[in-house]
């Protein structure tokens, strides 16, 4: 298994939609509510990158009130 952390930009004032939705994919393990450049950061996890990006492109980035998303994969140090 492999993780991956989005950080997701969102319409003002949105967040909690969003966060209610993120909650719906049995992918995401982690949600934070942030501020600066981005509004939400979540850790994704997956099995391979076929299965990230359609996490991202086809669950995610399709949450109504997501302006934009940033995927940072993560790998193991040992």
């Amino acid at each position: 298994m492999s993780y991956a952390y989005v950080m997701i930009s969102s319409e003002l004032g949105s967040e909690k939609k969003v966060v209610e939705e993120l909650e719906l994919i049995p992918q995401v393990e982690e949600i934070y509510v942030v501020y600066g450049i981005y509004d939400i950061v979540t850790k994704v996890k997956f099995t391979d990158r076929n299965e990230l990006k359609k996490l991202v492109f086809e669950k995610i980035r399709e949450i109504k009130h997501i302006k934009t998303t940033e995927t940072l994969e993560t790998y193991p140090t040992t």
